[in-house]
């Protein structure tokens, strides 16, 4: 998922055989394989915020029923030492903006979530054969919020409240919550650097820091995929079986069942869509 054009086409060169799905209620995903893998990817661009991540995370989960849920774009430095270009993956993700206002000030009541340690631990094994990728495997702050002045109130809240955050974005916490809720997916964020969430941020935006950023966000997430296969039997697999799912081979992709290595007595109905409908046009 991304919530930017520019981080879905940098995901979506990577995929191939892609065909589009739209759900009952209008979200639309393109669904197509990653080459020389077992993986099937469902991508989608949802916008921004961290509540419409979570709300359209927890659709699109319920819909497709994915294996895994990676959110992937760019963001905003808040260290030094971690660069334009730069890759950071999400060890953990914070909601920042959690808390009580008191008289005697703000008391922050941090909330956080973990990223998948099997996909962080795919992560950290593919960066290594990834010499052009500088990563980092750190917190993500997540806020409502474009920052875009270093010396802000907000900016001093977040380095006192959240210290070890090395880049801040806006949807991840609301992805993340939904993977953890809607079935305890694995699920990670990830993040190129494209600014350092100071006044300087137009610049780096105008020199096309955004695209190279999301270009590496999505090779990293590739390698991720590469190093991580599906599951044996998993509905990645073209003609593997979904567990706890009726008839073995039987599976529903949301507007079409496919009886492909399955078993089933009786008569089966169904119907063609007309060109138009549906993901394919007709079946």
């Amino acid at each position: 998922m991304t919530a930017l054009p520019l981080e879905y086409a940098a995901i979506r060169a990577h995929v191939e055989k892609r065909r589009e799905l739209v759900h009952p209620d209008g979200t639309r995903v393109e669904k197509g394989q990653l080459p020389d893998t077992g993986w099937q990817v469902a991508m989608a661009e949802l916008g921004m915020g961290a509540e419409r991540a979570a709300a359209l995370t927890t659709q699109l989960i319920n819909w497709l029923h994915p294996e895994a849920v990676f959110f992937i774009g760019v963001a905003g430095s808040l260290k030094d030492d971690v660069g334009i270009g730069d890759v950071v993956v999400g060890t953990q993700v914070y909601e920042i903006h959690g808390g009580k206002q008191t008289p005697e000030g703000f008391l922050v009541r941090p909330k956080a979530l973990p990223g998948s340690h099997a996909l962080e631990q795919a992560a950290r094994s593919a960066v290594r054969d990834m010499p052009d990728v500088r990563a980092h495997f750190m917190p993500i702050a997540t806020g409502d919020v474009v920052l875009a002045d270093a010396e802000s109130e907000i900016a001093a809240f977040i380095r006192r409240s959240y210290n070890d955050a090395g880049a801040i974005e806006m949807e991840g916490s609301g992805a993340l919550q939904a993977a953890h809720l809607n079935g305890r997916l694995n699920a990670l964020v990830i993040r190129g650097i494209s600014d350092h969430a100071n006044a300087d941020k137009h610049k780096a935006d105008a020199s096309g820091s955004q695209e190279r950023a999301a270009q590496q966000a999505a090779r990293v997430t590739v390698a991720v995929l590469r190093k991580q296969q599906p599951r044996e039997g998993s509905s990645n697999s073209e003609e593997g079986p979904h567990p706890g799912r009726a008839g073995g081979g039987i599976t529903y992709g949301g507007d079409h069942i496919d009886f492909r290595g399955g078993t089933f007595h009786g008569p089966v109905t169904g119907k063609t869509d007309r060109p138009g409908q549906g993901d394919d046009g007709g079946r």
